[in-house]
């Protein structure tokens, strides 16, 4: 077998086994991949699990031994965190050689169009925000998004925090009135934001159900409401903000270069958010090349490896057809 290609997202993790002509031999899905909660070696022996149900997959008789493991992973925000983590799985013994990436640069490789250098920008809107870029000589840019201690703002589970914010300050009247109260308790099947609030302080629902609010505030946004559409225009700033950054650091705004948009939130093409992340591309960047990305992350895994062992041709045009 030619890579292990690892996409480990802070929801859920794919992995693909690749053999030397491109054909995925067996992939599995496992849960998220969040060492800052539960440890690295807990989320390494997850992983592991997940890795090991790709290779019963495959069918493939013996131990697991890869020519490359390319792992795209949440949470390898800084390169001290792509280290300690490259560490830990050449130490799994799985590769001959291993390379860590953060997993925004998955969404990167996977939207550049077949045959196309690696240049352009990436910016992944899901459970969480971040954005990379990349070009051909080497320099890449990025950021430690770490949450709001780096700045950071949005992404589905920050949007759900702020919808329950000012739905919160509404129903009790401190802030102005917004749909959202009401809105957000009903997901649940409560009645105010008070039993909301009280189911989720005290582990009535789980917390990890808050990131279901996400949607439910693109729903009450669309109805008209204003508070839920600033919060919808606000997403935008933020997404654009990291991208033009990002291509001015890489000297890339006046020449064409894409703009790849993936993660949950960006895939579900919400019409607000995603026309008025084009308007403003078209102002601030108007040679960037917008395009959501909704081809599975772990293909941008499997990609990379290819890279890494400068694979031929043939084998890259195998390996995406098998994920168109």
């Amino acid at each position: 077998m030619s890579v292990l290609a690892i996409d480990a997202g802070n929801s859920k993790t794919d992995v693909a086994l690749i053999d030397a002509d491109g054909t995925v031999l067996g992939t599995a899905r496992g849960g998220g991949f969040r060492p800052p909660v539960v440890g690295v070696e807990v989320a390494l022996r997850m992983l592991a699990t997940t890795v090991e149900e790709a290779h019963l997959a495959s069918r493939v008789p013996g131990p697991l031994r890869v020519a490359h493991v390319s792992a795209c992973l949440a949470n390898a925000d800084l390169p001290v965190e792509e280290r300690e983590l490259a560490a830990a799985l050449e130490g799994r013994g799985w590769g001959d050689s291993v390379r860590v990436y953060n997993d925004t640069f998955a969404i990167l490789r996977a939207g550049l169009p077949s045959g196309a250098e690696p240049r352009g920008v990436a910016v992944v809107c899901g459970a969480g925000i971040n954005c990379v870029g990349m070009t051909p000589d080497g320099r890449t840019a990025r950021f430690p998004a770490i949450g709001k201690i780096s700045g950071d703002w949005g992404g589905g589970g920050g949007l759900a925090e702020e919808a329950l914010f000012f739905a919160a300050r509404a129903e009790d009247g401190r802030g102005a009135p917004t749909a959202l109260a009401a809105a957000l308790p009903a997901h649940f099947g409560l009645f105010s934001m008070y039993e909301l609030i009280e189911a989720l302080h005290l582990g009535m629902l789980p917390a990890a159900r808050r990131h279901e609010l996400s949607p439910v505030l693109f729903e009450v946004a669309a109805g008209g409401d204003a508070v839920a559409r600033s919060l919808v225009e606000r997403q935008a700033e933020e997404i654009v903000a990291l991208a033009t950054v990002a291509l001015a650091r890489l000297d890339l705004l006046d020449v064409p270069a894409p703009v790849l948009l993936g993660g949950s939130v960006l895939a579900a093409r919400h019409p607000q958010l995603d026309d008025r992340v084009h308007e403003l591309l078209a102002a601030r960047a108007p040679k960037a090349e917008p395009l959501v990305v909704t081809t599975s992350p772990v293909l941008g895994a499997a990609l990379l490896g290819l890279d890494q062992l400068s694979a031929p041709a043939a084998t890259y045009t195998r390996l995406r057809a098998q994920y168109a």
